[in-house]
């Protein structure tokens, strides 16, 4: 798609011909690019169903057919944009585990978390709708669950050492990991107290409640099975 032509005649004399200038073209890469930040940005703001093409078309000062080129449709621009999103928030976790110590561990996970929300709100927005197309990508479901594989197997190492059975270490992962997401949801909207705070009271009920565990759990209401 060629950009529109600009023409500069503010200080051409008036028996010459205005002067053209050019305006620089978008490569097709450029382009793609650009369509991508302004599917993210609407679909955080009004979802999947609130955005239409031909605003995205609009927005980005384009006709209909160029964003079909590019990803099809709407629903091909939404794929792209979520699996990009998934990708970033899985990266940022899993890089963020360096530390020996598993509450540090904890920790970093839980930051990478926030730091992912606080940076990239749009994104997270995107990710946490129930998504209204299948996907290949998965969901935010699938994506909680491969963050919990990466802390399952820390757990299992810690598990082992104190002489619990590491087979229920993928349980206390999905619970950890549930825990923090959720809770990212909430912070996402209040913002309330800071990331700090947030992060050093999500660890303290998830360390201080695995210092404590009973290596066997027994109900005490009536309710058995």
């Amino acid at each position: 798609m060629i950009d529109a032509v600009a023409t500069d005649s503010s200080s051409t004399p008036s028996n010459e011909k205005p002067r053209r200038t050019r305006r620089t073209r978008m490569t097709g890469a450029e382009r793609r690019q650009q369509l991508l930040e302004i599917g993210r940005t609407l679909f955080a703001a009004k979802g999947f169903e609130g955005t239409s093409v031909e605003e995205i078309a609009a927005k980005a000062g384009v006709s209909k057919p160029v964003v079909y080129e590019h990803f099809g449709g709407k629903e091909g621009l939404y794929a792209v944009v979520v699996d990009r999103e998934m990708r970033r928030l899985l990266d940022m976790v899993t890089s963020s585990l360096t530390a020996g110590h598993p509450r540090e561990l904890c920790e970093q996970a839980t930051f990478a978390l926030l730091d992912y929300i606080e940076e990239y709100t749009d994104g997270f927005r995107i990710l946490v709708r129930d998504s209204p197309i299948p996907q290949s990508t998965g969901s935010f479901a699938s994506l909680i669950s491969d963050i919990a594989t990466q802390v399952q197997d820390i757990l299992g190492r810690e598990f082992k050492n104190r002489g619990f059975d590491p087979k229920l270490a993928p349980l206390y992962a999905q619970a950890l990991v549930g825990m923090v997401a959720l809770t990212g949801q909430w912070w996402l909207d209040v913002r309330r107290p800071k990331k700090a705070e947030v992060a050093a009271h999500l660890v303290n009920l998830a360390w201080h409640g695995l210092d404590g565990l009973n290596q066997k759990p027994r109900l005490i209401g009536h309710r058995k099975s």
